[in-house]
């Protein structure tokens, strides 16, 4: 065997970079894994995360966020305080909230320093091929093994696959980097224009990160680059960059742990479904893993004290969220005509808190 460790985690994004990272100062033997040679590339979002106020008035029961989200400046494109819903009618429906827009592969490279500085050790540039009990078989022909195996590879995770049956509904998604002079607000555009998910504008400094993402059973047979072509019609710049892949939006699958594994992030759902986002909750869940791994392998704290954890902070907001995107779902079967009365002068109060996770009505 290669190594013997008390973590091995698979994925070095946010979630797995934060498992490390709290793992290491609890105190646990960590590595992990990334078939990528450079963490943070190549770029996968459109960037956006709520700012540590704003985040803390969205998730109230999430403690010590200034901890966990110390994004560095240097990996802030732009701040904005408006985000706007746009119906087909063009209407929109503007709406005060509190984001920063990131540099994303420099965040991403932050929250690996911060691991390595608490003693996590990286293994870049080489995937994981089975993972087998406590034994991770790696894409180069060597072995690891670790007390705990995390998944936290995204979509396409190799433990997630190996060992959970969960169905994710997933959207696929596409994206450009544009330079050029845009609007200091976000823009999240539904109706046709994106089929069964929604299209953005996400504006950075000296650009925007434009692109969409849609449910192909809503797409009538049409490929997602057509949608991507004629959204991106609408904004004049040049276009530096492309990208694109999954987003898991059914929500937060069942069960996060199955000893000696557990999933974290993407690879468990862990995405807002009525908004996509699933940065900052992948760091909330990796924090909640690094610190219950930490534990276990100290003190024999049992691992599905994570999901305790994890329900305790954002249970509430994620049930919320998987509830707004049921209703979402009906308006995706709609014409553009009705999606507009939807989202009019009367609906306001409800889009934004389905939008924000909060119960629509009140109720729940």
């Amino acid at each position: 065997m290669d190594g013997e460790w008390d973590a091995v985690i698979i994925g070095g994004g946010p979630a797995g970079a934060t498992v490390a990272r709290y793992a290491a100062e609890g105190g646990a033997r960590v590595l992990v894994i990334d078939r990528r040679p450079v963490i943070g590339e190549p770029l996968q979002c459109g960037e956006l995360v709520p700012t540590n106020a704003e985040m803390a008035r969205l998730c109230p029961n999430v403690p010590d966020l200034d901890d966990l989200l110390r994004t560095p400046q240097t990996a802030i494109s732009r701040f904005t305080d408006k985000l706007c819903i746009v119906p087909p009618s063009g209407r929109a429906l503007e709406f005060e909230f509190g984001g920063q827009i990131l540099d994303r592969v420099a965040h991403d490279q932050a929250l690996e320093q911060a691991a390595r500085e608490a003693g996590a050790e990286f293994r870049l540039g080489t995937g994981v091929a089975s993972v087998d009990g406590h034994a991770v078989h790696l894409a180069d022909g060597t072995t690891v093994r670790g007390q705990v195996i995390i998944g936290a590879g995204g979509p396409h995770d190799p433990l997630r696959r190996a060992r959970w049956r969960e169905q994710s509904l997933h959207v696929a998604v596409s994206f450009v980097l544009m330079e050029g002079d845009f609007p200091d607000r976000v823009e999240l555009h539904f109706g046709s224009v994106a089929p069964g998910g929604y299209g953005w504008m996400i504006p950075k400094r000296g650009g925007a990160n434009i692109g969409l993402g849609i449910q192909p059973r809503f797409a009538r047979g049409r490929p997602l680059r057509e949608f991507l072509v004629e959204f991106l019609a609408h904004y004049d710049g040049r276009i530096t960059y492309r990208g694109g892949g999954l987003l898991p939006m059914s929500g937060a699958i069942r069960r996060f742990v199955k000893p000696p594994h557990l999933l974290v992030g993407d690879s468990a759902g862990m995405v807002f479904p009525s908004n996509g986002a699933g940065i900052v909750t992948a760091m909330v869940a990796g924090r909640i893993a690094g610190q219950v791994i930490a534990e276990h392998v100290r003190d024999g704290t049992p691992l599905v004290e994570y999901e305790r954890r994890w329900e305790a902070q954002m249970g509430c907001e994620m049930r919320a969220s998987q509830r707004a995107a049921w209703f979402g779902a009906l308006l995706f079967r709609l014409p553009d005509p009705l999606v507009n009365l939807a989202f009019s002068r009367l609906s306001r109060p409800f889009v934004w808190r389905a939008i924000t996770c909060r119960p629509m009505f009140g109720l729940f």
